[in-house]
C-alpha cells in the first residue's frame, strides 16, 4: 500500500543510467559523493547568476549533469535547453565557468573538463519544464493555468504523457493542500516505460511550494 519510490531509480539498469559515474572505496565514497554535489551547486548557481543577466530570466535551463571521473580527469556533461544564452556576448563563457568550479573543488590532481550539450526537445526535460512553471507562479499566475500551459508544451515535444504535482500554500491559501493534473498515460509501476521525473521548489510570497513532474517519454 502506498509504496512511493522515484522512478528514475526504480529504472535503473533497464532504461536509465547513471548521472554519475565514478568508482570509490567504501571510505572515500562519501567524499566523492560531496564533491558532485558541489560541482552540481557551484554549476547551478553561475549559470542561473548568467542566465539572469543576459536574459533577465530567472531560471537555469538545465535539464541534467552528467558526471564521469577518472584517475586523472573529471569530465562534467552539462544537458542545457538553451546553451546560447550563456554562451552569447560571453567569449569565455564555458572557460569561465571551469575556472569557478576548479577554484571551488581545489583538486590538483585531476583535470576538469566542463562541456555543454544542447537537449533537442527542452519541454520534454521535466527539470526545464519545472522552471517554466515556478516562474509563473513567482509571478502570480493561477496554478491552473500555469499547469495547462506547460502541458501544452509537452504535447508540442511528442510526448506520450504527463502528470504535474504542485503541494504548499497555494494561491495563498491558509490551509496547504495538493493539486494535481494529469494528460496521457503515465503508467509508473511498468518499468519498460520511461520515464522522466523531477521534484522542484520554488519560494513564493506565501511561502515554499513543491512542485513534482512525470513525464512518459517512450515504452520499450
Amino acid at each position: 500500500m502506498g509504496k512511493k519510490i522515484n522512478p528514475l531509480g526504480f529504472r535503473l539498469g533497464a532504461n536509465q543510467n547513471h548521472r554519475s559515474v565514478w568508482f570509490a572505496q567504501p571510505k572515500s565514497y562519501s567524499r566523492g559523493l560531496q564533491e558532485d554535489e558541489k560541482i552540481r551547486d557551484c554549476i547551478n548557481n553561475y549559470v542561473q547568476k548568467n542566465m539572469k543577466i543576459s536574459s533577465g530570466f530567472e531560471g537555469k535551463g538545465i535539464s541534467h549533469i552528467e558526471i564521469q571521473k577518472k584517475m586523472d580527469l573529471i569530465q562534467v556533461i552539462i544537458y542545457m535547453g538553451s546553451p546560447n544564452s550563456l554562451i552569447e556576448g560571453r567569449t569565455r563563457g564555458i572557460d569561465e565557468l571551469q575556472t569557478n568550479v576548479q577554484k571551488e573543488f581545489l583538486s590538483v590532481n585531476r583535470r576538469l573538463n566542463i562541456a555543454i550539450i544542447r537537449v533537442a526537445k527542452p519541454y520534454a526535460q521535466p527539470t526545464i519544464l519545472a522552471e517554466h512553471i515556478a516562474l509563473q507562479l513567482k509571478n502570480r499566475v493561477s496554478f491552473r493555468k500555469a499547469m495547462k500551459s506547460a502541458i501544452e508544451l509537452t504535447e508540442q515535444a511528442d510526448t506520450k504523457g504527463i502528470q504535474i504535482q504542485i503541494a504548499g500554500r497555494i494561491d495563498g491559501k491558509e490551509i496547504a493542500r495538493v493539486e494535481w493534473i494529469r494528460e496521457g498515460r503515465v503508467p509508473l509501476q511498468t518499468i519498460r516505460a520511461k520515464i522522466d521525473h523531477c521534484s522542484y521548489t520554488v519560494r513564493t510570497i506565501y511561502g515554499v511550494l513543491g512542485i513534482k513532474i512525470w513525464i512518459f517519454v517512450d515504452e520499450q
